[in-house]
Protein backbone atom coordinates (compact mmCIF):
# COMPACT_ATOMS: atom_id res chain seq x y z
CA UNK A 1 0.00 0.00 0.00
CA UNK A 2 1.17 3.51 -1.11
CA UNK A 3 1.55 6.63 1.53
CA UNK A 4 -0.64 9.72 1.86
CA UNK A 5 -0.31 13.47 2.23
CA UNK A 6 -2.05 14.93 5.29
CA UNK A 7 -4.31 17.45 3.17
CA UNK A 8 -3.41 20.36 5.94
CA UNK A 9 0.08 19.78 6.40
CA UNK A 10 1.45 17.64 3.56
CA UNK A 11 2.53 15.18 6.66
CA UNK A 12 2.77 11.04 5.70
CA UNK A 13 -0.78 9.92 6.24
CA UNK A 14 -1.20 5.90 6.66
CA UNK A 15 -3.99 4.16 4.95
CA UNK A 16 -5.77 3.04 8.17
CA UNK A 17 -5.33 6.82 9.42
CA UNK A 18 -8.78 8.76 10.57
CA UNK A 19 -6.49 11.80 11.65
CA UNK A 20 -3.39 13.43 10.92
CA UNK A 21 -0.44 13.95 13.75
CA UNK A 22 -0.58 17.57 13.17
CA UNK A 23 -4.62 16.84 14.56
CA UNK A 24 -6.12 17.17 11.06
CA UNK A 25 -9.09 14.79 11.08
CA UNK A 26 -9.11 12.60 7.55
CA UNK A 27 -11.58 10.98 5.30
CA UNK A 28 -9.99 9.02 2.59
CA UNK A 29 -11.40 9.45 -0.99
CA UNK A 30 -10.97 6.03 -2.75
CA UNK A 31 -11.55 7.29 -6.24
CA UNK A 32 -8.69 10.07 -6.03
CA UNK A 33 -6.38 8.17 -3.85
CA UNK A 34 -6.00 10.90 -1.57
CA UNK A 35 -6.93 12.12 1.88
CA UNK A 36 -9.46 14.92 2.46
CA UNK A 37 -9.95 17.19 4.95
CA UNK A 38 -12.81 15.42 7.33
CA UNK A 39 -14.65 19.16 7.99
CA UNK A 40 -14.83 19.68 3.95
CA UNK A 41 -15.89 15.69 3.15
CA UNK A 42 -18.49 13.86 4.52
CA UNK A 43 -17.20 10.14 5.88
CA UNK A 44 -18.61 6.88 6.33
CA UNK A 45 -21.87 6.48 8.32
CA UNK A 46 -19.52 3.86 9.70
CA UNK A 47 -16.86 6.10 10.78
CA UNK A 48 -18.22 6.54 14.60
CA UNK A 49 -19.36 2.82 14.91
CA UNK A 50 -16.14 1.05 13.36
CA UNK A 51 -13.42 3.96 12.69
CA UNK A 52 -13.84 3.21 8.98
CA UNK A 53 -12.25 6.76 7.55
CA UNK A 54 -13.60 6.30 4.01
CA UNK A 55 -15.74 9.02 2.03
CA UNK A 56 -19.64 8.56 1.89
CA UNK A 57 -20.13 7.43 -1.34
CA UNK A 58 -24.18 6.79 -2.18
CA UNK A 59 -27.25 6.08 0.10
CA UNK A 60 -27.44 5.43 3.49
CA UNK A 61 -23.91 7.35 3.93
CA UNK A 62 -22.20 4.73 3.56
CA UNK A 63 -18.97 4.35 1.84
CA UNK A 64 -17.99 2.30 -1.36
CA UNK A 65 -16.46 -0.55 0.58
CA UNK A 66 -19.11 -0.51 3.67
CA UNK A 67 -21.79 -0.74 1.10
CA UNK A 68 -20.74 -3.97 -0.31
CA UNK A 69 -21.79 -5.46 3.31
CA UNK A 70 -24.90 -7.04 2.99
CA UNK A 71 -24.99 -8.78 6.26
CA UNK A 72 -22.80 -7.89 9.73
CA UNK A 73 -22.15 -10.27 12.81
CA UNK A 74 -24.84 -10.25 15.71
CA UNK A 75 -23.89 -7.09 17.35
CA UNK A 76 -26.27 -8.11 20.56
CA UNK A 77 -22.98 -9.63 21.14
CA UNK A 78 -20.98 -7.56 22.43
CA UNK A 79 -17.69 -9.03 21.43
CA UNK A 80 -18.83 -9.03 17.50
CA UNK A 81 -18.45 -5.13 17.21
CA UNK A 82 -14.77 -5.38 17.30
CA UNK A 83 -14.61 -8.55 15.42
CA UNK A 84 -16.85 -6.76 12.56
CA UNK A 85 -14.49 -3.70 12.91
CA UNK A 86 -11.18 -5.62 12.21
CA UNK A 87 -12.98 -7.64 8.94
CA UNK A 88 -13.61 -4.21 7.53
CA UNK A 89 -10.75 -2.79 8.03
CA UNK A 90 -9.16 -6.15 5.96
CA UNK A 91 -11.86 -5.60 3.33
CA UNK A 92 -10.82 -1.69 2.92
CA UNK A 93 -7.42 -2.86 2.48
CA UNK A 94 -8.12 -5.64 0.09
CA UNK A 95 -10.46 -3.72 -2.24
CA UNK A 96 -8.46 -0.83 -2.04
CA UNK A 97 -5.28 -2.90 -3.53
CA UNK A 98 -7.73 -4.05 -6.69
CA UNK A 99 -9.02 -0.35 -7.19
CA UNK A 100 -5.54 -0.42 -8.55
CA UNK A 101 -5.99 -1.93 -11.42
CA UNK A 102 -9.46 -0.35 -11.83
CA UNK A 103 -11.85 -3.15 -9.84
CA UNK A 104 -14.32 -1.46 -8.16
CA UNK A 105 -13.70 2.16 -9.15
CA UNK A 106 -15.89 4.51 -11.36
CA UNK A 107 -14.93 2.28 -14.87
CA UNK A 108 -16.08 -0.87 -13.55
CA UNK A 109 -19.14 -1.57 -15.23
CA UNK A 110 -19.81 -4.78 -13.37
CA UNK A 111 -21.73 -4.83 -9.90
CA UNK A 112 -19.38 -5.83 -6.92
CA UNK A 113 -19.42 -8.87 -4.84
CA UNK A 114 -21.93 -8.41 -1.39
CA UNK A 115 -19.99 -9.32 1.54
CA UNK A 116 -21.96 -11.36 4.68
CA UNK A 117 -19.16 -10.71 7.36
CA UNK A 118 -21.01 -13.81 9.96
CA UNK A 119 -20.00 -14.65 13.30
CA UNK A 120 -19.93 -18.28 15.32
CA UNK A 121 -20.69 -15.62 18.31
CA UNK A 122 -24.47 -15.27 18.35
CA UNK A 123 -26.72 -14.52 21.12
CA UNK A 124 -27.85 -17.61 23.21
CA UNK A 125 -24.79 -19.92 21.62
CA UNK A 126 -22.61 -20.35 19.08
CA UNK A 127 -22.87 -21.83 15.12
CA UNK A 128 -20.87 -23.09 12.47
CA UNK A 129 -19.50 -20.30 9.67
CA UNK A 130 -18.83 -21.67 6.54
CA UNK A 131 -16.54 -18.94 4.00
CA UNK A 132 -16.61 -19.21 0.78
CA UNK A 133 -17.90 -17.24 -2.60
CA UNK A 134 -20.88 -18.40 -4.62
CA UNK A 135 -22.21 -16.35 -7.50
CA UNK A 136 -20.98 -13.23 -6.21
CA UNK A 137 -21.47 -13.63 -2.38
CA UNK A 138 -18.53 -13.91 -0.17
CA UNK A 139 -19.04 -14.85 3.83
CA UNK A 140 -16.47 -14.27 6.04
CA UNK A 141 -16.26 -15.49 9.53
CA UNK A 142 -15.28 -12.53 11.64
CA UNK A 143 -14.62 -14.41 14.37
CA UNK A 144 -11.14 -15.11 12.23
CA UNK A 145 -9.82 -11.46 13.38
CA UNK A 146 -9.67 -13.14 17.17
CA UNK A 147 -5.58 -14.14 16.58
CA UNK A 148 -5.19 -16.68 19.35
CA UNK A 149 -8.32 -18.90 17.50
CA UNK A 150 -6.97 -18.04 13.84
CA UNK A 151 -3.54 -19.28 15.14
CA UNK A 152 -4.77 -22.72 16.81
CA UNK A 153 -7.00 -23.37 13.41
CA UNK A 154 -3.49 -22.32 11.38
CA UNK A 155 -1.72 -24.76 13.28
CA UNK A 156 -4.50 -27.64 13.54
CA UNK A 157 -4.69 -26.95 9.76
CA UNK A 158 -1.21 -27.04 9.60
CA UNK A 159 -1.37 -23.83 7.38
CA UNK A 160 1.91 -22.01 7.28
CA UNK A 161 -0.11 -19.11 7.02
CA UNK A 162 -3.57 -17.49 7.86
CA UNK A 163 -5.25 -14.02 7.89
CA UNK A 164 -8.47 -12.14 7.35
CA UNK A 165 -6.19 -10.23 4.62
CA UNK A 166 -5.64 -13.66 3.34
CA UNK A 167 -9.07 -14.89 3.28
CA UNK A 168 -10.61 -11.73 1.37
CA UNK A 169 -7.90 -12.09 -1.06
CA UNK A 170 -8.86 -15.86 -1.31
CA UNK A 171 -12.22 -15.43 -1.45
CA UNK A 172 -12.28 -12.93 -3.87
CA UNK A 173 -10.64 -14.51 -6.23
CA UNK A 174 -13.49 -16.16 -6.82
CA UNK A 175 -15.43 -13.41 -7.97
CA UNK A 176 -12.23 -12.58 -10.27
CA UNK A 177 -12.62 -15.55 -12.23
CA UNK A 178 -16.58 -14.77 -12.65
CA UNK A 179 -15.69 -11.79 -14.23
CA UNK A 180 -12.61 -13.44 -16.22
CA UNK A 181 -14.25 -16.27 -17.54
CA UNK A 182 -16.02 -14.48 -20.27
CA UNK A 183 -13.33 -12.94 -21.63
CA UNK A 184 -11.85 -14.08 -24.65
CA UNK A 185 -9.07 -16.40 -24.76
CA UNK A 186 -9.04 -16.99 -20.73
CA UNK A 187 -10.43 -20.21 -20.07
CA UNK A 188 -7.75 -21.79 -22.53
CA UNK A 189 -5.32 -20.40 -21.08
CA UNK A 190 -6.42 -20.83 -17.97
CA UNK A 191 -7.10 -24.35 -18.29
CA UNK A 192 -3.73 -24.93 -19.57
CA UNK A 193 -2.34 -24.28 -16.37
CA UNK A 194 -5.18 -24.71 -13.78
CA UNK A 195 -6.56 -27.46 -15.41
CA UNK A 196 -10.36 -28.39 -15.93
CA UNK A 197 -12.03 -26.14 -13.73
CA UNK A 198 -15.76 -27.92 -14.94
CA UNK A 199 -14.36 -31.17 -12.86
CA UNK A 200 -16.51 -32.28 -9.92
CA UNK A 201 -15.58 -29.48 -6.78
CA UNK A 202 -17.76 -31.70 -4.52
CA UNK A 203 -15.61 -35.04 -5.51
CA UNK A 204 -12.22 -33.11 -5.57
CA UNK A 205 -12.53 -31.67 -1.96
CA UNK A 206 -13.15 -35.12 -1.00
CA UNK A 207 -10.55 -36.93 -2.25
CA UNK A 208 -8.51 -33.85 -1.57
CA UNK A 209 -9.44 -34.32 2.31
CA UNK A 210 -9.33 -37.95 1.80
CA UNK A 211 -5.63 -38.12 0.31
CA UNK A 212 -3.80 -37.45 4.13
CA UNK A 213 -0.06 -36.44 2.74
CA UNK A 214 0.68 -34.19 -0.21
CA UNK A 215 2.52 -36.85 -2.85
CA UNK A 216 6.13 -35.60 -3.27
CA UNK A 217 6.76 -32.84 -5.74
CA UNK A 218 3.03 -31.04 -5.27
CA UNK A 219 5.29 -27.96 -4.45
CA UNK A 220 6.24 -27.61 -8.44
CA UNK A 221 3.16 -26.48 -9.39
CA UNK A 222 0.81 -25.42 -6.59
CA UNK A 223 1.66 -22.61 -4.63
CA UNK A 224 0.09 -24.10 -1.15
CA UNK A 225 -0.98 -27.73 -0.17
CA UNK A 226 -4.93 -26.77 -0.39
CA UNK A 227 -4.23 -25.22 -4.23
CA UNK A 228 -4.26 -29.23 -5.14
CA UNK A 229 -7.92 -29.54 -4.24
CA UNK A 230 -8.72 -28.20 -7.42
CA UNK A 231 -8.31 -25.51 -10.04
CA UNK A 232 -10.62 -22.66 -9.11
CA UNK A 233 -8.88 -23.78 -5.50
CA UNK A 234 -5.56 -23.24 -7.14
CA UNK A 235 -6.94 -20.37 -9.03
CA UNK A 236 -8.38 -18.49 -5.63
CA UNK A 237 -4.54 -19.61 -4.10
CA UNK A 238 -2.76 -18.33 -6.30
CA UNK A 239 -4.24 -14.60 -7.04
CA UNK A 240 -4.22 -14.54 -3.38
CA UNK A 241 -0.17 -14.77 -3.41
CA UNK A 242 -0.64 -12.35 -6.84
CA UNK A 243 -2.26 -9.76 -4.60
CA UNK A 244 0.11 -10.67 -1.36
CA UNK A 245 3.68 -10.28 -3.26
CA UNK A 246 1.92 -7.11 -5.23
CA UNK A 247 1.27 -5.56 -2.16
CA UNK A 248 4.77 -6.23 -0.25
CA UNK A 249 6.61 -4.93 -3.20
CA UNK A 250 4.55 -1.52 -2.98
CA UNK A 251 4.40 -1.33 0.27
CA UNK A 252 8.42 -1.21 0.23
CA UNK A 253 8.39 1.43 -2.24
CA UNK A 254 6.33 3.54 -0.13
CA UNK A 255 8.47 3.12 2.81
CA UNK A 256 11.71 3.10 0.68
CA UNK A 257 12.58 -0.72 1.48
CA UNK A 258 14.95 -1.74 -1.43
CA UNK A 259 16.98 -5.25 -2.20
CA UNK A 260 18.89 -5.26 -5.16
CA UNK A 261 16.32 -6.55 -7.48
CA UNK A 262 13.06 -4.36 -5.59
CA UNK A 263 14.95 -1.53 -8.00
CA UNK A 264 11.54 -1.43 -10.51
CA UNK A 265 11.03 1.29 -12.65
CA UNK A 266 7.46 2.64 -12.37
CA UNK A 267 5.13 0.93 -9.33
CA UNK A 268 4.31 -2.86 -8.41
CA UNK A 269 0.94 -2.79 -10.09
CA UNK A 270 2.39 -1.38 -13.79
CA UNK A 271 3.80 -4.36 -16.38
CA UNK A 272 1.44 -6.76 -14.29
CA UNK A 273 3.18 -9.78 -16.39
CA UNK A 274 6.54 -8.13 -15.87
CA UNK A 275 9.17 -11.21 -14.58
CA UNK A 276 11.33 -8.76 -13.23
CA UNK A 277 9.00 -7.31 -11.37
CA UNK A 278 7.56 -10.53 -10.04
CA UNK A 279 11.42 -11.52 -8.63
CA UNK A 280 11.73 -8.40 -7.08
CA UNK A 281 9.06 -8.91 -5.17
CA UNK A 282 9.91 -12.65 -4.17
CA UNK A 283 13.60 -11.12 -3.51
CA UNK A 284 12.37 -9.32 -1.25
CA UNK A 285 10.03 -11.52 0.20
CA UNK A 286 13.36 -13.42 1.46
CA UNK A 287 14.98 -10.48 2.71
CA UNK A 288 11.56 -10.00 5.09
CA UNK A 289 11.67 -13.13 6.20
CA UNK A 290 15.25 -12.86 6.97
CA UNK A 291 14.87 -9.64 9.04
CA UNK A 292 11.52 -11.78 10.56
CA UNK A 293 13.85 -14.54 12.16
CA UNK A 294 16.26 -11.86 13.30
CA UNK A 295 13.53 -10.95 15.98
CA UNK A 296 12.32 -14.39 16.55
CA UNK A 297 9.34 -14.52 14.30
CA UNK A 298 8.39 -16.71 11.65
CA UNK A 299 8.71 -15.90 8.36
CA UNK A 300 6.44 -13.33 6.72
CA UNK A 301 5.87 -15.00 3.37
CA UNK A 302 6.40 -18.99 4.14
CA UNK A 303 6.07 -20.27 0.44
CA UNK A 304 8.30 -21.89 -1.72
CA UNK A 305 7.90 -20.55 -5.16
CA UNK A 306 8.46 -22.98 -8.20
CA UNK A 307 9.07 -22.39 -11.62
CA UNK A 308 5.81 -23.59 -11.98
CA UNK A 309 4.18 -21.41 -10.01
CA UNK A 310 5.65 -18.20 -11.06
CA UNK A 311 4.17 -18.77 -14.29
CA UNK A 312 0.98 -18.96 -12.67
CA UNK A 313 1.24 -15.72 -10.96
CA UNK A 314 2.37 -14.37 -14.05
CA UNK A 315 -0.66 -15.40 -15.66
CA UNK A 316 -2.56 -13.67 -12.53
CA UNK A 317 -0.81 -10.87 -13.13
CA UNK A 318 -1.51 -10.19 -16.76
CA UNK A 319 -5.10 -11.19 -16.12
CA UNK A 320 -6.22 -9.30 -13.51
CA UNK A 321 -6.08 -5.75 -15.05
CA UNK A 322 -8.52 -7.30 -17.94
CA UNK A 323 -11.48 -7.66 -15.37
CA UNK A 324 -12.59 -4.35 -16.08
CA UNK A 325 -12.54 -4.69 -19.75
Amino acid sequence: METFACPSCSGTLYFENLACACGQPVVWDPGARVFRDADQVTGCANRAGIDCNWAAAGSGGLCASCAMTRTRPDLSVRRNAALWAEAEAAKRWVLANLMRWGIFTARDPASPPVFDLLSELVAGGREQVMMGHADGVITINVLEADTALREKRRDQLGEPYRTLTGHFRHELAHYLFLRLEPREGFLPAFRALFGDETADYGAALEAYYASGSPPAGWQESHVSEYARAHPHEDWAETVAHALHLTDMLDSAAAMQLATPRSQVEGDAYDDPADEHTLAAALDLAIAMNHMARSMGLPDLYPFVVSAGVREKLLFVREWLPRVTG
